[in-house]
């Protein structure tokens, strides 16, 4: 099997990336991490490129590509360290009025670390949402890792009574400590959205991941594996030390290859999850992609040396994404049991 891009989506690959480029540069990162908050203006202009319409049919006003398009364009998100909800907006595009056109921001509850870190779920971005997927109510915002990344939990629902009613748990707030009064309030309390794709009342308490959301944050995890994978070769070649390039020492050779074997293993496998779309293929996909970026940020810290322990340089914003998104639609956890669920299966075979 072949992943060669087509002329199309190579084409797509660097529209994308060089409209990241003009709006979302370095300066503009270290902008919103002195100021943190969604860029509607920017927003707008990914949904006017056509950004979150990729999949939806020409029929309805979108671009009328598949997943693999998709998989390049969040790539590239990755690799830019572009912030928001993107995948619960991507995800709502022509189910919640405005979210293809980039009026509406969409969050979403995921699982995240509420299967086995003992919370309801997490909600990325709750804020700044014009709607939510899921119910959010009673989230409390949490102090999280990433500076772009703003982090809700939502409490765990427990039945209660023989009528199966349903009451709220409390497992998760102590992760919350310090949540102000009237979190969740605002857009993150309002309209729900069914996993059946309609607007619902939001008694949904926590939404399942859908394995395009698994899939489109492995791409995310690709991009920023292959872009801190770049910012490791650049200062190993021009960093002098001792009177030649850190490059030239083998501990720091062999750091840079390592990065790039884990890239090139990780993109095989999330292009390959794009084609077949199969639940495992993308579990697979997703588990590679974490390593990917998190070791590869990991590894780019260490090239960069004391340096990149500095607030200046920015290794550990990629870092604290990658982080952050191995937590995200069900986290890694989930992925494994997948995984192993189906080679499990398949022993007989």
């Amino acid at each position: 099997m072949r992943f060669q891009l087509t002329d199309d989506q190579r084409a797509l690959k660097q529209g994308v990336r060089e409209l990241l480029a003009r709006r979302f540069d370095r300066e503009a990162l270290r902008a919103a991490v002195r100021r943190p908050g969604l860029d509607r203006g920017l927003w707008r202009e990914l949904g006017a490129a056509g950004f979150f319409a990729l999949r939806l049919p020409e029929a309805q006003g979108g671009v009328g590509l598949g997943l693999p398009e998709a998989v390049l364009a969040f790539e590239e998100a990755g690799r830019a360290l572009l912030p928001g909800p993107l995948t619960a907006t991507f995800l709502a595009a022509g189910r919640v009025p405005g979210a293809a056109e980039g009026e509406t921001v969409v969050a979403a509850v995921d699982r995240g670390a509420g299967a086995g870190g003992g919370g309801g779920g997490l909600v990325e971005w709750l804020a700044e949402a014009d709607v939510v997927c899921g119910d959010a109510s009673g989230a409390v915002p949490l102090r999280s890792l990433d500076p772009l990344t703003p982090l809700h939990r939502v409490p765990v629902r427990v039945a209660t009574g023989a009528a199966g009613g349903a009451g709220t748990g409390d497992r998760g707030a102590g992760a919350g400590a310090g949540a102000g009064a009237g979190a969740g309030a605002g857009a993150g309390a309002g309209v729900g959205l069914g996993s059946g794709g309609g607007f619902g009342s939001g008694s949904e308490p926590v939404s399942e991941p859908e394995p395009v959301a698994v899939l489109l944050t492995a791409a995310e995890q690709l991009g920023t594996a292959g872009r801190v994978g770049e910012l490791a070769v650049q200062h190993a070649r021009t960093r002098v030390q001792f009177g030649q390039p850190v490059g030239g020492f083998q501990a720091v050779k062999h750091l840079c290859a390592e990065a790039l074997v884990r890239v090139e293993t990780a993109r095989a496998a999330v292009y390959a999850a794009a084609v077949t779309a199969d639940p495992a293929d993308i579990a697979a996909a997703r588990l590679l992609a974490d390593e990917a970026a998190v070791g590869g940020s990991r590894d780019c810290l260490q090239v960069y040396g004391g340096m990149g322990f500095t607030w200046e340089a920015d290794v550990h914003l990629f870092l604290k994404r990658a982080w952050v998104r191995t937590r995200r639609a069900s986290g890694g956890t989930e992925s494994e049991e997948l995984l192993a669920a189906d080679l499990l299966s398949g022993a007989g075979r």
